[in-house]
């Protein structure tokens, strides 16, 4: 079976990449990840990121664009991610479903404990902001 799942790279006024931590109870806590969560079925993936970032972060996404799109297979499950950048929202990040929540360099996020699913993104983001 394969869950489909939208994650956002959300940044903050110095350039630095919100990730969360999957909180206790949740299918593998503890580890960090990018914010988002699955998209229900008949929803728009750009809908969904909307949701989940309101529910997760209590931001409202005002613009955001698909970056890259994998699919991962873990022991029991598949996930197909899809990878969104936020460009413009509203509102101050805060965690209200109970996880932990850091702000990274993107040079950085190499060096935390992201989700297997999540690390092809890393590369991608740092790409996108390396020194021309």
């Amino acid at each position: 079976m394969r869950i489909l799942v939208v994650a956002a790279a959300l940044y903050d006024a110095t350039g630095r990449v919100l990730i969360a931590q999957r909180p206790p109870g949740k299918h593998m806590a503890g580890r960090w990840e990018f914010p988002g969560g699955k998209v229900g079925a008949g929803e728009a993936e750009r809908d969904a990121l909307g949701r989940e970032l309101a529910e997760e972060l209590g931001i409202e996404v005002h613009a955001a664009e698909p970056l890259m799109r994998l699919t991962h297979t873990y022991s029991d499950r598949e996930v197909e991610l899809s990878l969104w950048i936020v460009e413009r929202y509203r509102g101050e990040p805060a965690a209200l479903d109970g996880q932990a929540l850091k702000w990274v360099a993107p040079a950085q996020l190499a060096c935390e404990d992201l989700l297997e699913a999540d690390r092809p993104f890393v590369a991608a983001l740092a790409a996108r902001h390396a020194p021309a």
